[in-house]
């Protein structure tokens, strides 16, 4: 019975530790208002559930996003999308979706609205975030890696609180440099290759907008100047882990709005899958010592090896 009880704490202590590393995960989307011919199959509102890399994610968004058209090098004039946007946050993890209220109101609408309302637009709910690397550098070097003839490089412009590892690429410093760059790109009309425009969370130094506001401000000024755009968002949030040393679990199921009043939040996909898994789990474990035990007593049985005659 020891080495059963045994095995029985190694399953334990196996499953604890696969709840313990699950990763921090935060959402993307990526929309376009109209197809512009980058995905020939129906990509409108699809959701994917698994629970991705950065690099992962760069390379759905070039194979099933049709970003390879826009920042792959190929041959040829013609441009499918007048400028790409890849939007960085800092603010929204996987389980903020489903919550009634929300700490940036108008980061959620917006992309509610833009996700419903586009021809194309795809889902990646869960993306497993590492304070290791900055999120634009994983994505663009998946972005490098997933191209076969490289990416255009010389044709990529970013916002001021990106951490670029060059000097000499071109950096924003207002939106009204966006707004410029926007007009030029409808100038060269059909011809040229697409703008590709990293906007790191924050934005612009000194900024004082919040995450939703900036974003529906660039999501306006591409409406307003009729420009063919597609959008990548992205979330790196921001202190979540200061001490991961001290966090045995890396990912938060329940969350507090202040320090007094703790409110419950819903059980998103991923918190319902991990419970269903984990009750199995136990169950499986009851049902396989009432079994094993049950076994044990059938064997410690004694029964006599013969039985004397009956007497008359």
């Amino acid at each position: 019975m020891a080495a059963i009880w045994m095995a029985v704490a190694v399953m334990l202590v196996a499953t604890a530790q696969v709840v313990v590393a699950a990763p921090v995960t935060a959402p993307a989307f990526l929309w376009a208002p109209k197809n512009y011919g980058l995905s020939s199959s129906e990509a409108k509102e699809v959701v994917h559930y698994q629970t991705i890399s950065p690099k992962s994610l760069a390379k759905s968004v070039l194979e099933e996003g049709g970003w390879s058209n826009l920042v792959c090098s190929k041959d040829g004039p013609q441009k499918d999308v007048d400028v790409a946007v890849l939007f960085l946050g800092s603010k929204l993890q996987s389980s903020d979706i489903s919550k009634d209220k929300q700490a940036d109101p108008a980061l959620v609408d917006t992309l509610k609205l833009s996700f419903s309302s586009s021809e194309l637009s795809m889902a990646f709910p869960y993306v497993a975030i590492s304070d290791d690397e900055a999120l634009e550098n994983s994505l663009l070097s998946g972005f490098t890696e997933n191209c076969a003839d490289g990416s255009r490089g010389n044709h990529i412009t970013y916002t001021g609180t990106c951490a670029t590892s060059s000097e000499s690429m071109k950096k924003h410093s207002s939106m009204d440099s966006i707004q410029d760059l926007v007009k030029s790109q409808m100038g060269n009309i059909p011809t040229g290759q697409t703008e590709l425009i990293v906007f790191c969370s924050g934005g612009f130094k000194d900024n004082v907008k919040s995450e939703g506001e900036l974003l529906s401000e660039v999501v306006s000024v591409l409406n307003k100047s009729g420009a063919k755009y597609s959008i990548l968002y992205a979330s790196q949030p921001y202190g979540l882990l200061e001490n991961t040393s001290e966090l045995p679990l890396a990912r938060y199921l329940a969350e507090k709005t202040n320090t007094t009043k703790p409110v419950l939040e819903k059980c998103d996909g991923e918190c319902q899958l991990k419970s269903t898994l984990l009750e199995g789990v136990f169950v499986g474990l009851v049902l396989l010592i009432i079994l094993i035990s049950g076994l044990c007593c059938m064997m410690g049985i004694d029964t006599p090896s013969r039985f004397e005659a009956a007497q008359d």
